[in-house]
């Protein structure tokens, strides 16, 4: 809750320097809500939205919000998220990355985590990586003490990205990611390595995606393989953002 203060408190006072930056809202529509190649929402529909600032200084805030499904062990319908960060240039095309992320469950609190990133970027390609002392709340603690006695629950996600610009408005979007560290090694028993191969679109105000998404362990869920899934799946992606600016 206190992470939760802090960034709200950022909020309020960008908001004063609003007249020298740029404000804008993002609508997305999602075939399945992915998070590092697990579904968010049993593999259902989700709607999304971003609300992000972005000051002259490389000072950016934000918030995301999707509807979620974890099952019926998990009273959690939507997630809201609130995060924070600075960016900036070395050169033209070397740029670098740095920030907080505070996901919450506002009926599910237990789930309730904070991670610190930290990325460059060179022309088409990033890398980040992602840290977080307590993933996945208590919840994570929990699972993390019922599998293996340890209940430490410290992780990292690692991942690369690259977008490659194609003729017509059309782009190949690739994605690797890691997911490891003490959680990974005492709740789930392994790494995860997530990938995502797929096409993007540009259709006037809206973005088209097209993405074949993959982990390397298969469906472990034997119960409900929608709750969960880790499944090899294609996603489709819609989304906008306002203001629409004229070209």
């Amino acid at each position: 809750m206190r992470n939760l203060r802090i960034l709200a408190a950022l909020g309020l006072v960008t908001v004063t320097g609003v007249a020298n930056a740029d404000v804008s809202a993002t609508v997305f529509g999602v075939s399945d809500y992915d998070f590092r190649g697990t579904s968010q929402n049993a593999r259902d529909p989700a709607f999304q939205f971003t609300g992000d600032y972005a000051g002259d200084n490389g000072l950016a805030l934000g918030i995301f919000g999707s509807n979620v499904d974890f099952g019926s062990s998990l009273d959690a319908d939507f997630e809201i998220d609130l995060y924070g960060g600075f960016s900036g240039k070395f050169d033209e095309k070397f740029g670098w990355t740095t920030g907080v992320t505070y996901y919450a469950y506002p009926q599910e609190t237990d789930l309730n985590y904070v991670e610190i990133y930290g990325g460059l970027s060179y022309d088409i390609v990033s890398a980040k990586v992602w840290y977080s002392n307590k993933f996945l709340g208590d919840f994570g603690e929990d699972l993390a003490r019922s599998t293996s006695g340890d209940d430490d629950t410290s992780a990292f996600y690692i991942e690369g990205n690259a977008t490659i610009p194609l003729p017509n408005n059309f782009s190949i979007l690739l994605h690797a990611g890691l997911s490891t560290g003490d959680y990974w090694d005492n709740a789930i028993g392994d790494d995860v390595v997530d990938f995502s191969v797929g096409v993007g679109y540009t259709a006037g105000k809206f973005n088209l995606a097209l993405k074949f998404i993959g982990n390397d362990t298969g469906d472990v869920d034997e119960v409900d393989t929608d709750v969960n899934s880790q499944e090899d799946r294609v996603l489709f992606t819609v989304q906008t953002t306002f203001p629409w600016k004229s070209e």
